[in-house]
């Protein structure tokens, strides 16, 4: 008797395919189909959040296009739950599924840089580690995140901000064009030009239309030396640090940002050893232009206070791009929690002062990341991504080690994130969502939701691509 395979289908229930089925499927592609059985399975069902082990039915490790049309017809014919990886770094887990199929893309991973035009052809696999290393060759960059093993497709379809952005715009806003396998697994081309509506939709309404299998940016002259680093301030001066941090923000140029992380300050070699451990407020800036202006706009930020530590200088673009990855290693478990603010109120401050007095952990931290710039002056209406009135943009980075400590950490991002909602406009980034905020899904399009279910009602009608922060189309509704 053949082996059968019980898979899990879109509505819940189990479905079960034959080894011939299965076989002949594997047969179809360039790349591997891994079962439960296979060597190699386990590696591949791992990703960054530690929180999340799931174990999928079947793992797809597509070679490239032609991988993802099959996988994809075969999970519509069969009405297999649909998992898609890029770089697997979503704090909600949606890259992996439990007992559906995963479309895994980590090892489509090449990057094609146009010096000339000054664009980049990039496979979902990448990294952004992976897409500066090219781009930087050439002096090159487009907006990205901040921690180098981020995927770049998961990181753009939720919208994609970083340092560039208020010089640049976010990583949406440098989106020229993109192939997407639809559900119907028709490979289509979208850009202002063509599809221009599901151009519109996958810049920012994140894995909802389809598989997305290139991405083409804008990229734009930056380092390959930026003017960069962190200043250390002890916990006990924050109110006075954040408050002259709020007014030096709003004079800062396009070109400079400067991002601010309160936590326990970590065993940084920089640090003196009586202060790991013990709460800091840190300022991370980074200038991407004119050393010498740089060196001048930073002034009143490096003479202001007494910090314990000010490591500011010329960095490789590349190697600021890392700074912040070991704070940020694969296999911790996560669960953040996000706010938009136009401003910082000194009431805003005194709570975060607060619940940074009780940290659940040592790799717990409060991030405000200031954008603003260029990212303002795009319409709400112009990408999927709509809250372009955000000043700074606050994530509770919740991390911790052991099972054990789950309640009290979350616990504690959910209460600070409830008690600072009032100071917060009231959007969300998707990206920052976690698998238990569906009902905040309309607050991450506000204005674009209803134009995302016309899209997805379009491409893909009957919600194959699910597994997600999910927009569901309006056909469900008429059957």
């Amino acid at each position: 008797m053949s082996h059968m395979f019980t898979l899990g289908t879109l509505e819940g229930a189990t479905t079960q395919l034959s080894d011939e089925e299965v076989t002949a499927f594997s047969a179809s592609l360039r790349g591997q189909l891994l079962t439960p059985e296979s060597a190699g399975y386990d590696a591949a069902r791992v990703i960054w959040n530690g929180m999340i082990d799931r174990h999928p039915g079947l793992i797809v490790r597509c070679a490239g296009v032609a991988d993802v049309i099959q996988a994809v017809n075969f999970a519509r014919t069969h009405e297999l739950l649909v998992a898609v990886r890029g770089g697997g770094h979503n704090i909600a887990g949606n890259a992996i599924c439990d007992k559906g199929i995963l479309i895994d893309l980590s090892q489509m991973r090449s990057v094609r840089i146009d010096p000339e035009a000054e664009t980049a052809r990039v496979e979902p696999g990448c990294t952004l580690a992976d897409f500066d290393h090219e781009a930087q060759a050439f002096g090159l960059a487009t907006p990205l995140g901040i921690n180098s093993t981020t995927g770049v497709a998961g990181l753009t379809l939720g919208g994609g901000f970083g340092w560039l952005s208020r010089k640049y715009g976010m990583t949406v806003d440098n989106l020229l064009s993109a192939d997407v396998v639809t559900a119907e697994g028709k490979l289509v081309h979208a850009s202002k030009k063509q599809n221009p509506d599901l151009f519109w939709a996958i810049r920012g309404g994140g894995g909802n239309f389809g598989v997305v299998t290139s991405f083409e940016f804008q990229l734009h002259a930056v380092g390959p030396q930026v003017l960069s680093g962190l200043i250390v301030h002890p916990f006990k001066h924050a109110k006075e640090v954040l408050q002259f941090y709020r007014n030096y923000a709003h004079t800062l140029p396009d070109e400079t940002a400067v991002w601010v992380v309160l936590r326990k300050a970590p065993p940084l070699p920089f640090l003196p050893e009586e202060w790991h451990g013990k709460e800091v407020v840190v300022l991370a800036a980074c200038h991407i232009g004119d050393m010498a202006k740089g060196e001048k706009i930073l002034e009143p930020l490096r003479k202001w206070g007494n910090p314990i530590a000010d490591v500011i200088g010329p960095h490789p673009f590349t190697g600021w791009q890392k700074a912040f990855d070991p704070l940020l290693t694969p296999g911790a478990r996560n669960y953040w929690k996000s706010h938009n603010f136009t401003e910082l109120s000194d009431e805003a401050i005194d709570l975060m002062i607060d619940y940074v007095h009780r940290l659940p952990s040592p790799h717990t931290e409060i991030f405000l990341g200031q954008v603003g710039g260029q990212m303002e002056r795009v319409g709400d209406e112009e990408t999927a991504y709509p809250h372009r009135n955000a000043s700074f943009i606050m994530n509770v980075h919740a991390r911790w080690e052991t099972a054990a400590e789950d309640e009290k950490s979350i616990n504690w991002a959910r209460a600070f994130f409830k008690d600072s909602a009032d100071y917060a406009t009231g959007g969300v980034y998707v990206n920052f969502l976690t698998q238990d905020e569906k009902e905040r899904i309309p607050a991450a399009y506000g204005p674009n939701y209803d134009r995302l279910v016309e899209v997805k009602t379009k491409y893909d009608p009957e919600n194959l691509f699910r597994f997600n922060q999910n927009i569901k189309p309006n056909t469900v509704a008429l059957h």
